[in-house]
């Protein structure tokens, strides 16, 4: 499915002052630190991760079903994911990352029936066989804009060295969006994090990306140590959830904006990040295939009326706040129009979550990450009409719809495995109105365990 993918870095360009060590952030798995100054000045970085995730749901008795909804009854499935992270330094302020990837098995379902779903690495695989692709390919260029410096540490996706504390960046080539937009300390990355696609990024951001997860464009971003302003323009796919990026840019892009803001509430660090973006594509409007079918008696197929031009625009806010020493607590709210078919993320036209992340220090733990959160997701009124005259999207489509609120929970525990590299997570949640059906609430209970190996 076309969710764009989540690299578990730094944010490229990042000022946030670092998560005091001992705080909730699990934006990386824990592990001791390079014994050889992992912030020495080097020319290459090199990693690699592997994640593999098995997930399971119970049997569920419903009154129909539709051509993309979740199974009643289906065996247990699995996905793994391997990239290879390398990055060289140029000259001063330059660098390029090369991020070769492989990714097979399936979501539940195919990875449809459940709009925020389950399974934040499925969107990567488009054939259950495991392929080996291009991921990242892209040019980072640094201008200092003064003299003060901080030190960026040996990571995914970033050279060791001294960077400056305030400048303007250049990033252009393949890339996630994701990478750079709507990071979240807590919840952002379905490999060390919630794995559930509406918690690891806004829902309503219907992003631009092909089917594994990617584009192609440029990213632009002004930081400083307390402020940073990021403005990206990339390709979108040249159909919904396709595979090919379409290379008229004239008729079809994607621009995002993004402020973000340091801030501290009685001594401990905040972060707000307001996003909005406005897609461009050969979209199809939901009232125009709802017309044509009423006309020639047939289902609603939005691939029959899909027109150059259309847009869909949206925003979202993303805050996260330490509220103690080993706590964390973080939120999202996301909207779009709705009028136009979802092209690239997930069915979801507006969004709210809330959650909350600890170490397990208080029970001598401290690489160990326990989380908490709920998410509800909701689709315009237009998206509604469509899904109950039977329509279907990419994602979801029972062939009728009995709306309801989509209401999902989840708890995770990650235990770090004595090699500091590795960890293993059971994962539980809870679905209430998949696909915003009230006739097939279920519930859905969905039990997973994840494998993530780093280094």
């Amino acid at each position: 499915m076309a969710l764009p993918a989540v690299a578990q870095v730094t944010p490229p360009g990042s000022t946030t002052p670092a998560t005091p060590p001992n705080a909730a952030s699990a934006q990386e798995p824990a592990h001791l630190p390079n014994p050889n100054d992992p912030g020495a000045p080097r020319k290459w970085s090199l990693h690699f991760q592997q994640t593999l995730i098995s997930q399971w749901h119970n049997n569920l008795t419903t009154p129909y079903s539709g051509d993309y909804s979740l199974a009643d009854r289906e065996s247990a499935k699995l996905s793994f994911t391997s990239t290879l992270f390398i990055g060289r330094r140029l000259w001063q302020g330059a660098a390029v990352y090369f991020n070769p990837e492989v990714a097979g098995g399936s979501g539940l379902s195919g990875a449809r029936g459940i709009a925020g779903f389950t399974n934040g690495e499925t969107f990567r695989i488009g054939d259950p066989a495991p392929n080996l692709y291009l991921a990242r390919l892209y040019l980072r260029q640094v201008f200092a804009l003064g003299t003060a410096t901080d030190v960026d540490l040996d990571d995914l996706n970033q050279v060791a060295g001294p960077t400056p504390r305030r400048y303007f960046a250049v990033n252009v080539g393949k890339f996630s969006t994701a990478d750079f937009f709507d990071q979240n300390s807590y919840s952002h990355d379905p490999r060390t994090q919630f794995l559930n696609w509406s918690l690891m990024s806004a829902g309503g951001w219907d992003y631009a990306a092909n089917t594994r997860g990617y584009t192609v464009g440029g990213v632009f971003e002004y930081v400083t140590p307390g402020f940073t302003a990021r403005l990206a323009s990339t390709l979108m796919p040249t159909e919904a959830n396709g595979p090919t990026l379409d290379f008229h840019y004239g008729t079809a892009h994607a621009e995002t904006v993004e402020l973000t803001k340091v801030y501290h509430l009685r001594g401990r660090q905040g972060t707000i990040r307001a996003l909005g973006f406005r897609n461009v594509a050969a979209m199809a409007t939901y009232n125009t295939a709802i017309r044509l079918a009423q006309l020639t008696g047939e289902q609603p197929d939005v691939t029959l009326v899909r027109r150059a031009g259309h847009t869909k625009i949206g925003f979202g806010l993303n805050a996260e706040q330490e509220i103690a020493k080993n706590v964390g607590l973080f939120a999202r709210v996301s909207y779009n129009d709705g009028k136009n078919e979802t092209w690239a993320f997930t069915e979801i036209d507006h969004s709210a979550s809330l959650g909350l992340v600890s170490t397990g220090d208080r029970w001598q733990r401290p690489d160990d990450r326990l989380g908490a959160a709920l998410v509800v997701n909701g689709i315009s009124p237009e998206h509604r009409a469509y899904l109950a005259a039977g329509g279907y999207g990419f994602i979801v489509g029972d062939g009728a719809l009995n709306y309801g609120l989509e209401q999902i929970g989840e708890v995770y525990y990650s235990f770090a495995l004595p090699t500091y590299h590795a960890s293993i997570s059971p994962d539980y949640q809870l679905v209430i109105n998949p696909a915003y059906n009230r006739d097939r609430s279920g519930p859905v209970h969905v039990v997973a365990l994840r494998l993530h190996v780093e280094f």
